[in-house]
């Protein structure tokens, strides 16, 4: 086995409540509790989960933009959880971010050729500007725009030209990883699929490895060699593609493949609705966290919480079902 480029141990990140009482324990929110998982080069990993369920949240950790709790993070063997900022700074050339939100993401007040050239001057990847406009040059080719787009400031492009703009400039370095959070959610139906091919292309070029965070499954279906759903802020179920889109073995999981859009009038498919809402991540439920909502809860899912564990080969799923013989009690 090769050495992961990325490898994730027991990563928390618990945020504390700004206003606490004079008395008591001190409250936190539990965004991400307890995640690990491994990234290898060449591959694609995608997160997947509700809105609140910690994903971006990890993709922030992992790179340094947002302290850890505890945990482990390893690029390439190496530890850097732990790293100083000036550590930090040559890994940034490594590991890049295309973030949500194209219109905060990019600052106002520079032109977009300057944005693209940034990253080039500050890890010396060009010698001379005539070296930094080519690269420039290359790069919005590469995202479909043109290269005039490099004179033009942010505010004149749309959303979807602007999350190219940020693609781009993760691109810059050539990255080992990079992280992509909802990277093609503001882009219609035909950019998105540029989009997608664009990063599929990369891999098969550059050996780039990306942690794709989105809740577009139909969009991981496409794009992902394996998927990794959370639920309040845990990893409950890990495996390849076709393994957790064809047999999912968290009901988590089930509910979520079951709202995919089916393409084809003649297919059926049982749609699972969950009732109640999400737990508070300042308070999360003892035992297993999806049990308040899961229509397969026994007494032990109230009490135990189910560790994640292989149930097959390459296959991790948190859940007492799988257990081979289930202490079940009375259903909730």
């Amino acid at each position: 086995m090769t050495v992961p480029i990325l490898q994730v141990l027991g990563l928390k990140k618990y945020y504390p409540l700004s206003s606490t009482p004079f008395w008591g324990t001190k409250s936190f929110v539990h965004a991400v509790d307890d995640v690990s998982f491994e990234l290898h080069r060449g591959e694609t990993l995608s997160l997947v989960g509700e809105s609140g369920c910690g994903k971006s949240t990890v993709g922030r950790s992992i790179l340094g933009l947002s302290r850890l709790t505890a945990g482990q993070i390893f690029l390439d063997g190496t530890r850097i959880d732990a790293f100083s900022q000036s550590a930090w700074r040559p890994l940034r050339r490594r590991m890049q971010f295309v973030f949500q939100d194209p219109f905060s993401s990019l600052n106002p007040r520079m032109r977009v050729g300057d944005i693209l050239a940034e990253p080039l001057r500050n890890f010396s990847l060009a010698t001379n500007s005539s070296e930094i406009d080519a690269k420039v040059g290359k790069l919005l080719e590469t995202v479909s725009l043109p290269k005039d787009a490099g004179s033009r400031w942010p505010h004149e492009f749309s959303g979807g030209q602007r999350q190219r703009i940020g693609i781009a400039r993760a691109l810059a370095t050539n990255p080992d990883v990079i992280v992509c959070d909802e990277a093609v959610s503001a882009l219609d139906v035909s950019v998105k699929a540029q989009i997608i091919n664009l990063l599929q292309d990369l891999q098969a070029e550059l050996g780039v490895a990306l942690l794709f965070i989105s809740h577009d499954l139909a969009v991981v279906e496409h794009l992902t060699h394996r998927v990794a759903v959370m639920y309040l802020g845990k990893i409950v179920e890990l495996g390849s593609k076709r393994d957790v889109f064809a047999a999912p073995r968290h009901p988590y999981t089930e509910a979520l493949m079951s709202a995919v859009p089916v393409p084809k009038v003649g297919d059926q498919r049982r749609r699972i609705v969950l009732n109640g809402d999400i737990p508070s991540p300042i308070n999360p439920p003892t035992g297993c966290y999806f049990h308040t909502r899961c229509p397969h809860a026994f007494d032990r899912c109230v009490r135990v919480e189910p560790a994640l564990k292989e149930v097959t080969p390459g296959r991790l799923a948190a859940c007492h079902l799988n257990d081979e013989s289930p202490q079940a009690g009375a259903s909730l």
